[in-house]
Parts: structure tokens; C-alpha cells; sequence
């Protein structure tokens, strides 16, 4: 097959490359539990997240309806990057994920950065889902005068005791939470068109294309803070690469993977694209804000007795699905990096449930710094640590990318054999995707504010991962020589 295959073939029968010789310490000892229907409902859940349900209020008030436009494009390159993803998946299953694939393709330092990038992007997420949490939890009076912090502590006890069980259990409640999403911005989605096509009036104004028109257009402030909230909206999709990790514990993932990852373009399309065209046809974009999803914001216009709280109430099972991926992967991650000495041991250890808990608990930790945050500022907890996720998003992209980039370069020497289904337009993709992420970075320091105080911060990211190989170097190099003379 072409390098130059088109994304939209179906490969779902696509067979796998022939065996790499890496062999991942950290891929023995998981059960094979996730069947199909959830790792194809991790894959919507994946691309389902708190940046669309609760993110997008406050960058549809900033960017107004050019916001759809911000969310096709970092929702193409998403794609590129999971499509990618996908394809190391087809040649070697790993739960270690592109931790493994780093090991393999740019050596033990690859491992540990692309790992510890990742840890910062989840144990930084955790803290913007739990703020979430405790934030959509606020909407209804019984919960209005429980402090923030409270309210985040909960949400995290609550995902932590699930997630620790077995993975099963987190299959099942991914699952349905999967479903609760999608079937809350499917009915929505035809509400909203129902509203559109009849013209019916929502809080005064008439759905359609004149809202848009009357409010300034596509580009009522600009096209500078469309740009501007690209780093945002790159973090909306940072679940997506976690079908790549839960490929480590399932049967047959080169009938599986295909399949999930091909759909996600098309999902991104309709839920996210088409849900914020719809949002901004109903209400004008000042009518949104970031204290509320947007979604819960024209509920409450309509007047509808308590659909304003069943949306509410997904959108919160959105924050929970999101902390719960988190806590899955990154166990799963740092149990690989542990296996290779690149991670404290504690996190390598597995309990009876073939649950990595150690690297579940070290994230968990992160969660209860940021249920401090939640308490010394509330008002500014989730835009904080979601620019410093979005940095370990973009560094974990990158990686990704990097080794599909080798594992290519290895390919056309035959040192590997690309699978069937393989990332289209190689090796263009990957540094047209490496661009897009380093262009990123650069918006966020130029926006100033918080995007700026981050980026500043990334000498002190590379020095702690520099200072930290240097701790790490000496264990990491004896078991990869033990690993050698066994």
C-alpha cells in the first residue's frame, strides 16, 4: 500500500507488521479485558472532553464563531497524531504506549522525556478536571455553599476508588460515560436544529445565521483571538491518543484499532465543529462565558424545566470521564517507565486486580495539590493548569510524532516493516504536525498573560527532566544491560 493513502480507507482486517524485536518489560502482566465496545467508546470519550463542554463558553465569548474554524483545525492535526499513534499500535501493541515506541526508536532519554511530559500533561489535567468538577457541581443550590475545595476532593476519591479495581471496571464506567456524552450532544444537536430550522426564539433572538451576522460575523474581535485560543482548544483533545494506551489490554487490537481511530475524524466534525456552529447560531457569542458550559448557558435560555441540570449533570460525568482516563493512562505509562528505571519503583507495582496502582496514586497525588489550588485560588485554578497541560499535550504530541517519524526513516532501510494501516502522506504529515505544535508554543507566549508565564517556564521543564535523567541514568542503565545479557 501507498504511503499516500487516503485517511478515509476502512483497514478494520488490516494485519499487523511483522514482530518488532523490542520486547517492553512494562507490557507482562496486564489481563486482556477491554473488549471492542469499549475501546471504541474510549475512542468518543477520548474526543469528547471538559475543553469542549466546559473550555468552549469562554472561547466562544473571546473568538466568537471563528471558534469552529480553531476546533477543525487542531481537531485535523489530532487526527494525524492518533492516526499516527495508531500505526506504532498495529506494529507493536504496547500499554507503555509511545513511552514504548520512544524506548525503542530514540533510546531510554526518549522514554523518560516523552513519559515525564505525559505525567506533567495528565497530573496537570487531573487538577483542570477536578476544578471542573467541583465547578459544574456549584450549579445546583445543594452544593453552592460546599467550598470549591471540598467538592474537588470528592470528584477525585470518588474516580481514584474506581480506577483501582480493576480494568474492567474502568472499561465499563469509560463506556458509559461515553455514552452519556454522546447521547447528551446528540440531543442537543437536534434540539438545536429543531430551534434553527423553526426559528424558534431563544431568550429574544431568532436561531439562524443572522445571529452570526448581526453579531460582528465569523470574526467579531478579530482573527487574532481565534488564534489565540488554539492552546485551549488543543487541550479539548487531549484524551485522544488514550485508545493507543488501553491497545496494551485488549485481544486483537489490529482488528480493533483501526476501526476507533478512522472514526474520530468524523466525530470531531460533528460533535465538536458542529456543536459550536450550532452554539453560535443560537445565541450570540457575548452571551457566553467561561463560568459555564455553554451547553448549560442555552439550556437556561430556553426555560426548559430542569434541562439546564441534566446538562449540567453530563457535563459532569464529562470532568469524571476525563479524570478517569487519566488516572488509567498515566499508570499505565508510569509503570512501563518504572519497569526501565526511568520512574520511582512504587509506581511499577500492581495490585490483584492487574492494576498498576502505584502510578494511579502518584497522579492522584498531583490531584490533591491541585484540590490546594482550589482552595488558595479558585477563580484562577483551571486556567492555570490547563495551560500547563496544554504544554505537556504538545510535548506528548510531539514525541509521538517524532517516533513515527523514525519508525519511518527505519522503514524505507527495512530495519521494520510498516503495518497496513499506516499514518497517510508520511513523512510530510508528521513535520507539517511537529510545525503546527511548535507554532502553538509560540502563540501562547505571544498571547501573554499566563500562555507567556508557561512557555517561560520551559527552561525550568528541561532542566527538571535533564537534572532528573542524570538521577535516574545510572538504574536505567543497568537493567537495560541486564535486560541485554538475559
Amino acid at each position: 500500500m501507498s504511503d499516500r493513502s487516503t485517511a478515509g480507507e476502512t483497514l478494520a482486517a488490516a494485519p499487523p507488521a511483522t514482530n518488532s524485536p523490542h520486547r517492553d518489560a512494562g507490557d507482562a502482566g496486564y489481563s486482556k479485558d477491554l473488549k471492542s465496545r469499549h475501546i471504541n467508546m474510549i475512542a468518543i470519550g477520548g474526543a469528547i472532553g471538559t475543553g469542549l463542554f466546559l473550555g468552549a463558553g469562554g472561547r466562544l465569548a473571546a473568538a466568537g464563531p471563528s471558534l469552529a474554524i480553531a476546533y477543525a483545525i487542531c481537531g485535523l492535526f489530532a487526527f494525524f497524531v492518533v492516526r499516527a499513534l495508531g500505526e506504532l499500535v498495529l506494529y507493536r501493541p504496547s500499554s507503555g504506549a509511545f513511552v514504548s515506541y520512544a524506548r525503542e526508536f530514540m533510546g531510554e532519554k526518549g522514554a523518560f522525556a516523552a513519559g515525564w511530559l505525559y505525567f506533567l500533561n495528565w497530573s496537570t489535567t487531573a487538577v483542570a478536571d477536578i476544578t471542573a468538577a467541583a465547578t459544574y457541581a456549584h450549579f445546583w443550590a445543594m452544593f453552592s455553599d460546599i467550598p470549591q475545595w471540598i467538592l474537588a476532593l470528592i470528584a477525585l476519591a470518588v474516580v481514584l476508588t474506581a480506577n483501582l479495581i480493576s480494568v474492567k471496571y474502568f472499561g465499563e464506567m469509560e463506556f458509559w460515560f461515553a455514552i452519556i456524552k454522546v447521547s447528551a450532544l446528540v440531543a442537543f444537536m437536534l434540539i438545536g436544529i429543531f430551534l434553527v430550522v423553526t426559528q424558534h426564539p431563544v431568550e429574544g433572538h431568532t436561531p439562524g445565521f443572522s445571529t452570526i451576522s448581526d453579531s460582528g460575523g465569523i470574526f467579531p474581535t478579530g482573527m487574532l483571538p481565534m488564534l489565540m485560543v488554539i492552546q485551549g482548544v488543543v487541550f479539548a483533545y487531549a484524551s485522544v491518543e488514550l485508545c493507543g494506551v488501553a491497545a496494551g489490554e485488549t485481544e486483537n487490537p489490529e482488528k480493533i484499532m483501526p476501526r476507533a481511530i478512522n472514526s474520530i475524524m468524523w466525530r470531531v466534525g460533528l460533535f465538536y465543529v458542529g456543536s459550536v456552529v450550532l452554539l453560535a447560531l443560537l445565541l450570540p457569542y457575548t452571551s457566553y462565558s467561561g463560568d459555564e458550559s455553554p451547553f448549560v448557558t442555552v439550556m437556561e435560555k430556553l426555560g426548559i424545566p430542569g434541562a439546564a441540570g441534566v446538562m449540567n449533570l453530563v457535563v459532569l460525568t464529562a470532568a469524571l470521564s476525563s479524570l478517569n482516563s487519566g488516572l488509567y493512562s498515566t499508570g499505565r505509562i508510569l509503570r512501563s517507565m518504572a519497569l526501565a528505571g526511568s520512574a520511582p519503583r512504587f509506581t511499577g507495582r500492581m495490585n490483584k486486580g492487574q492494576v498498576p496502582y502505584g502510578g494511579i496514586l502518584l497522579t492522584a497525588g498531583f490531584g490533591v495539590l491541585g484540590v490546594v489550588l482550589n482552595y488558595v485560588m479558585p477563580g484562577q485554578a483551571f486556567e492555570i493548569v490547563l495551560n500547563f497541560a496544554s504544554i505537556g499535550i504538545l510535548g506528548t504530541w510531539a514525541m509521538i510524532m517524532l517516533c513515527s517519524l523514525l519508525f519511518w526513516h527505519r522503514s524505507q532501510d527495512g530495519r521494520v516493516t510498516r503495518p497496513a494501516y499506516r499514518l497517510p502522506w508520511a513523512p510530510y504529515t508528521q513535520i507539517v504536525t511537529l510545525v503546527f505544535l511548535a507554532g502553538v508554543v509560540f502563540l501562547m507566549w505571544w498571547g501573554g498573560g499566563v500562555g507567556r508565564t508557561t512557555v517561560l517556564c520551559l527552561p525550568l521543564i528541561a532542566a527538571a527532566l535533564v537534572g532528573g535523567w542524570f538521577v535516574v541514568r545510572g538504574r536505567v542503565n543497568g537493567l537495560a544491560r541486564a535486560r541485554q545479557d538475559a
